[in-house]
């Protein structure tokens, strides 16, 4: 879509795809089942708008910025959109009362259905009037690209889609790296959003959840736009941060399975130790997103980096929806899914060891311009 429409109208296109599942989510009808299917309809069009959102930051980052700023452009663009999940955190907990009792709150003893209703209307119309915002922002001034490309990559002719699918998938090392990416990503991202399920039988609130969301998430960000200013400082070192970050996630998943299983392990089970192992996870995993996306475009330049980000997108999310498939039959008992937390980070960090990295699109800019 980047490829054929350019950065101005597939931003755009995406904008008012939002604002329009945004507003059939606001529509006030009474009948149920005419809500549930606006909302399911909402719900659709906001996802069609996801993979604009999730793979834009590599091409941004290569059209409008020098290569000694990529790294740092595609961090920020990219990790930006995840403060927006970090704020979900915790406007559901605390501006939506809890209905089975685990809230701290004070309204949470007086809620109702109406009062909970009313709560989440709320919520509904105030993110329809933020993403209307956005659109508005958009249309008003948003170029497509800037007067002069600031690197012979940014210029260089790319393949088309169908030679761009048949050199992704034919590159084994391109695979490989996808893979290392997509497993570990999308089984957090599915045990993320189940957290307060996960978390309720060791009587964490869900209120305590959503901080813990929240300041791992937080901390993904600062981390990320850290090691990938590192990167653009230190080139060719993109393969050593990812080997650090997945260590750590290794090391902190394993932590926090471990600590759940207290009758076993003995391990003290406390607020303390569930928030730093969550948070040191969450950081460690989300912080190592642009610095995979930088690797992919590297990787199978001249591929166009919507399509490479595009497709390690799907199957991240192949990974979650197959996790969260076994959820509904698996859901008394989560001790394997966190088990597939250590597990998918170790795989992924193995993944990582045996992969040969190239810089074929710095190698260009490198080379060309001197």
């Amino acid at each position: 879509c980047f490829f054929i429409l350019g950065l101005r109208v597939t931003v755009l296109l995406t904008s008012s795809l939002m604002v329009l599942g945004a507003g059939l989510r606001c529509v006030p009808v009474s009948d149920l089942e005419i809500r549930k299917k606006l909302i399911h309809g909402g719900q659709l069009l906001n996802g069609l708008a996801g993979p604009t959102v999730m793979n834009a930051a590599p091409f941004l980052s290569t059209t409008w910025f020098s290569p000694d700023e990529r790294a740092t452009a595609t961090a920020i663009a990219s990790l930006l959109s995840y403060l927006g999940a970090a704020g979900a955190f915790l406007v559901g907990p605390l501006v939506v009362p809890s209905p089975n009792g685990t809230s701290h709150l004070p309204l949470a003893s007086q809620s109702n259905t109406e009062h909970i209703k009313d709560r989440i209307e709320a919520v509904l119309y105030a993110e329809f009037g933020m993403v209307s915002l956005i659109f508005s922002a958009a249309l008003a001034y948003f170029p497509s690209r800037p007067p002069f490309p600031p690197s012979v990559a940014a210029a260089s002719q790319r393949l088309s889609y169908r030679r761009s699918f048949c050199r992704l998938l034919s590159n084994f090392r391109f695979l490989m790296i996808a893979l290392a990416y997509a497993i570990p990503l999308g089984v957090f991202s599915g045990w993320s959003g189940v957290l307060d399920l996960i978390l309720t039988p060791v009587h964490v609130s869900q209120v305590d959840a959503g901080w813990i969301g929240f300041w791992s998430i937080v901390g993904g960000c600062v981390v990320g736009i850290a090691m990938a200013r590192f990167a653009d400082f230190i080139r060719g070192m993109l393969k050593f941060i990812l080997l650090l970050l997945l260590s750590g996630a290794t090391l902190a998943s394993t932590w926090f399975t471990l600590t759940c299983l207290t009758s076993v392990t003995h391990l003290p089970l406390t607020t303390a130790t569930l928030y730093t192992s969550c948070i040191l996870l969450g950081i460690f995993l989300n912080s190592s997103v642009p610095i995979f996306f930088e690797l992919f475009v590297e990787t199978v330049y001249p591929v166009p980096e919507g399509i490479t980000c595009g497709v390690v997108t799907f199957l991240s999310n192949v990974f979650m929806g197959v996790l969260l498939f076994f959820l509904t039959f698996y859901h008394t008992e989560f001790s394997w899914f966190n088990w597939c937390l250590p597990g998918s980070c170790l795989l992924s960090l193995l993944l990582i060891l045996c992969f040969r990295e190239s810089y074929d699109r710095l190698y260009l800019d490198v080379v060309v311009s001197v």
